[in-house]
């Protein structure tokens, strides 16, 4: 049984820092495309990084240059560091990962974590 399990989110002040964690179970996530999202209520759901099956990244431009996705092979782990965070960072993130190689926009994802709260005070 294929599980994703987030963890490392929580409050910070504007201008921080958060690491979150995703943690695969059930298969090796190796050469697949995976990816963060983010949803507050109310809002789509948006698409905030993904990484291809050979290690390459895509992020979206209201966090391009600040996050950055990547793998820890070693322990099927993906991982998103935020940098200076911003209070419109404030949303629930999910990890999401797929059969496909390279991530598209159109990928449908078939594995999602529960999601883990980031709030960042003003």
């Amino acid at each position: 049984q294929v599980q994703l399990v987030e963890s490392g989110g929580g409050s910070v002040q504007a201008g921080g820092s958060l690491r979150l964690s995703c943690a695969v179970f059930g298969y090796t996530y190796r050469g697949y495309c995976m990816a963060w999202f983010r949803q507050t209520p109310g809002k789509e759901r948006e698409r905030v990084a993904t990484i291809d099956g050979d290690g390459r990244p895509s992020y979206a431009d209201s966090v391009k240059g600040r996050f950055t996705i990547s793998k820890d092979n070693a322990k099927n782990t993906l991982h998103l560091q935020m940098n200076s965070l911003k209070p419109e960072d404030t949303a629930m993130y999910y990890c999401a990962s797929d059969w496909a190689f390279r991530c598209r926009p159109e990928t449908s994802y078939n594995y999602w974590g529960q999601g883990t709260q980031v709030t960042v005070a003003s």
